[in-house]
């Protein structure tokens, strides 16, 4: 068994009067995983930081430029019994503008700004639904012990 990890996850969301809502995407039915609801997923290219390719797959998903980039202090994990091997990834944070324009690629066949609670609802998946919980501790809660690595200076 090997473990690996080639796959981030990037959230991103915006605060609407004093709220924050989280957007997720359906997967296109052509997809793995088809009509699954998501935060922004994807492939690590050879040579690239995990960041990069959060900002990448951001830009590619949602032709959204992020406001502020951070690192989520959480790393998800899964086992594929095909491949034996656990992959392990990253989690990043994006906040967005609040009348940001959202255009989905062909993965992707609906969007949806979403609170915390409606947002772990659709997501299918324990270590997502985790993430979403720590962004919004981090970000509405003033005692947050944990500190996110502030990266929204790549952004460019």
């Amino acid at each position: 068994m090997r473990v690996v990890s080639n796959l981030i996850e990037a959230h991103i969301f915006r605060i609407v009067n004093n709220k924050m809502e989280f957007l997720l995407l359906k997967r296109s039915e052509k997809d793995i995983f088809p009509n699954v609801w998501q935060m922004v997923t994807g492939t690590i290219k050879k040579s690239e930081k995990a960041f990069n390719t959060a900002i990448r797959e951001i830009k590619e998903e949602t032709c959204i430029t992020p406001l502020k980039f951070w690192v989520v202090p959480n790393v998800n994990s899964f086992y594929n019994p095909n491949l034996d091997h656990v992959c392990m990834v990253p989690v990043f944070a994006a906040q967005v503008k609040n009348n940001c324009s959202v255009a989905l690629s062909d993965e992707h066949t609906e969007f949806q700004w979403l609170q915390k609670e409606e947002a772990k609802k659709l997501l299918a998946w324990p270590g997502q639904r985790d993430s979403v919980d720590i962004i919004y501790n981090y970000f509405m809660n003033e005692k947050s012990f944990l500190k996110f690595v502030d990266i929204s200076e790549n952004l460019i």
